[in-house]
């Protein structure tokens, strides 16, 4: 009598599924490569502010390295996307990133030449922001050629690993090495670091464009139309409602601004309180990215979107109510492994939702709400604390997030349903 065993089921997984790096060999260098250049660059990012502020002794100069580069990005982010759907993605991402290393390399050799002017770290900063406006939609379009729509929730989960570990790690780094040996270290040390990108870039395969249906019918050659892209969002309820709920999130519950003031007023601390503040929401992200091995079994984006994105707002309104440094601490790294998850989900129905020719387009429109929407909620942030008070404007705006997300989903019911097996924009 023979004995019949009964198949095994998978165990679940709790770390990050690393089955895309084992898989596709041109994903795993990617991802290296920008893992690498991305930390190059976070260094970078801090030694311009602090030479900024060495030549000027000004915050507010400081400041405006922020306004030179969002502006440009904003600016560049659509029309980058558009471009990224009529040309070789590969090419693109190519000649992107060796203008990112060459001005590394340009901010290197005017420190070693001892030529400090704030107005060429400036222009450094906005051109940065350029090509990072065509890098980014070509490199997030390249994904789905490269890996199966199953796998895209692990590759979208490792890419917020790559991001968050650059944005802790990075700055860190950047100031040890100013400290021990200079500006100019940072800046080369940046340059060489993007050896690693160019090397993954050059090895993918040509990643031509696919043309729009109508241009095929008609044999035209694509055109870079950013209104083409925005018309094609117009039709697609469950993309824009990725869009709206990150708004949600960023511009109505995002306390960052006021971390200096409460600091102070609430737990009595100074910088180091601030930096603790800085820091809890991005370890959250991190440890969200870390522990995403479950979100491969998720089907349901759009309600995982939701409860995500409902999860940052509650804990961000429960922050605003702490006035124990711990706790608070522990609300803000819950945000922000909230948002790490909403991100990862929100990216993959984008890439899965959209057809090949307009995801980079889309993509662009990405950019363009992840880099505005925080800067909108700094701003909406400090003006709210200012006529009332900083608990208000953080518990208020954290129950005004999740407020907006219920009329959202009520008005856009079928988002909640979407399946990531039958994906419709």
């Amino acid at each position: 009598m023979t004995r019949t065993t009964a198949p095994t089921r998978p165990r679940p997984r709790i770390f990050a599924d690393l089955t895309p790096l084992r898989s596709s060999p041109h994903y795993r260098r990617l991802w290296v490569g920008a893992t690498i250049s991305w930390m190059g660059q976070a260094m970078t990012a801090l030694a311009i502010s602090l030479q900024v502020y060495e030549i000027t002794g000004s915050s507010f100069s400081v400041g405006l390295v922020g306004l030179f580069s969002l502006v440009p990005l904003v600016a560049f982010g659509l029309y980058g996307g558009a471009i990224a759907d009529t040309v070789d993605r590969r090419k693109l991402g190519l000649y992107s990133s060796t203008g990112l290393a060459g001005l590394s390399i340009a901010l290197a050799a005017a420190a070693l030449l001892g030529y400090h002017r704030v107005w060429l770290l400036y222009g450094v900063v906005a051109l940065q922001a350029v090509c990072g406006a065509l890098n980014g939609p070509a490199r997030s379009a390249m994904i789905p050629r490269l890996l199966p729509p199953e796998q895209l929730p692990a590759a979208n989960a490792l890419n917020s690993v790559t991001m968050t570990s650059g944005t802790m790690l990075g700055p860190v780094l950047g100031g040890l090495i100013v400290g021990w040996w200079g500006y100019q270290a940072a800046y080369l040390i940046d340059a060489v670091t993007f050896a690693a990108a160019l090397y993954a870039m050059w090895r993918l395969p040509s990643m031509r464009p696919s043309p729009l249906k109508a241009d095929r019918a008609e044999g035209k050659r694509g055109r870079a139309s950013v209104l083409d892209g925005l018309r094609f969002l117009g039709t697609r309820p469950n993309i824009r409602m990725t869009f709206f709920s990150d708004m949600a999130a960023m511009v109505l519950a995002h306390p960052r601004a006021l971390f200096p003031a409460i600091a102070v007023l609430w737990y009595g601390g100074d910088a180091k309180t601030v930096g603790l503040l800085v820091a809890a929401p991005a370890v959250g992200a991190l440890l969200g990215g870390l522990f995403s091995g479950w979100q491969g079994r998720i089907r349901r984006h759009g309600l995982a979107i939701l409860l995500s994105v409902a999860a940052w707002g509650l804990a961000v309104a429960v922050f605003g109510l702490t006035r124990n440094l711990w706790l608070g601490l522990f609300f803000l790294a819950l945000a922000g492994c909230a948002d790490t998850i909403s991100m990862v989900f929100r990216t993959t129905m984008l890439q899965a939702a959209t057809p090949d020719e307009m995801r980079g387009r889309l993509q662009g429109v990405f950019i363009v709400v992840v880099a505005g929407g925080p800067r909108l909620g700094d701003f909406l942030a400090g003006t709210a604390a200012d006529l009332t008070s900083p608990a208000v404007a953080i518990t208020g705006g954290g129950l005004a997030c999740v407020l907006v997300l219920t009329l959202l989903a009520l008005r856009w019911r079928a988002f909640a349903r979407y399946d990531a097996r039958s994906p419709q924009a």
